[in-house]
């Protein structure tokens, strides 16, 4: 039976969020939702005092997400920048704290839509280790309840790391015990074989964080993402996190751009997650039935 729970991102309904923004917190819980998933654009302007009241009220289970810039690459050339990286990834460790959130991932490990249009050297792999291990080390002083998890994304996204292996990899270059693997099944549908080795090679020790979003970043359960080969393969690993909806509003100016999301596949963001949490629960069920049953996958329809 399985032991993960579903959620959703903010990034449904803000794409910086602010204390304009807080109204999110209480609509989540009433949607069905038991973890909400805070994308933290600008770590300096996240309102956390009021955010932790409101989770204090509604018992949703906090995530923290990140993605990096230009100007915050923890592999750029420039030391300056992989400083700045740093002092990002401290405040996302500090506003975890806050939060009493257990996890924080997202693309925390280099700029989003820093692509060299090469491979990754192994003077930028060295950087971008030495930058997340310096992140776990402060985690592990200041708040040893935290894991840091890296989000493998498409190519066009990063040349970083884009597949299951290369975050574990990551993880076990950084070599600390505060750092998994962040899946996300719109990323995997791009660079993986399938929707299970992945999960299987990271297994319990390595994956931490989980995104169950589309192929084409639609309602889950509409598109070609194998929902039944993945949950399937979590509870093979036991896998006892979070299963987090994410996806985007065409509206958002940099989000759009950085997706190339041009298209609506609901009217709301809202519609796509509601939709979507019962799709996914309606097949996290058949899994079990099957399993249950003792015939796994094989069981026909």
């Amino acid at each position: 039976m399985r032991k993960f729970k579903f959620g959703v991102d903010t990034f449904i309904w803000a794409e910086d969020f602010t204390e304009k923004d807080l109204w999110i917190v209480e609509k989540a819980a009433e949607l069905g939702f038991e973890v909400i998933d805070f994308a933290v654009a600008h770590p300096d302007t996240f309102p956390v005092d009021q955010v932790k009241e409101l989770l204090d009220k509604t018992g949703l289970i906090p995530v923290t997400t990140t993605t990096l810039g230009l100007e915050t690459n923890p592999i750029s050339p420039d030391p300056e920048i992989r400083a700045a990286a740093l002092e990002h990834m401290k405040k996302m460790v500090d506003i975890s704290k806050k939060l009493g959130a257990r996890f924080s991932g997202g693309v925390n490990y280099a700029g989003w839509g820093y692509i060299t249009r090469k491979m990754k050297t192994k003077q930028e792999w060295a950087w971008g280790v030495e930058n997340m291990r310096q992140v776990c080390e402060y985690a592990k002083e200041t708040y040893p309840e935290l894991t840091m998890v890296v989000e493998c994304v498409n190519r066009f996204e990063t040349h970083f790391l884009n597949t299951g292996l290369e975050a574990k990899e990551f993880c076990k270059a950084v070599g600390m015990d505060n750092i998994k693997v962040h899946l996300d099944c719109f990323h995997m549908s791009h660079e993986e074989n399938n929707f299970r080795d992945p999960v299987v090679l990271c297994g319990k020790e390595y994956l931490g964080y989980v995104h169950v979003n589309e192929n084409q970043r639609g309602i889950p359960g509409t598109g070609m993402v194998n929902f039944h080969e993945f949950f399937n393969a979590l509870e093979d690993i036991d896998y006892d996190g979070y299963c987090v909806i994410e996806s985007f509003d065409p509206n958002f100016e940099e989000l759009a751009g950085n997706c190339a999301i041009w298209r609506r596949f609901c009217e709301t963001g809202e519609e796509l997650a509601v939709r979507g949490l019962a799709n996914l629960k309606r097949i996290a069920d058949e899994v079990d039935a099957r399993r249950d049953s003792g015939m796994g996958l094989q069981l026909a329809d």
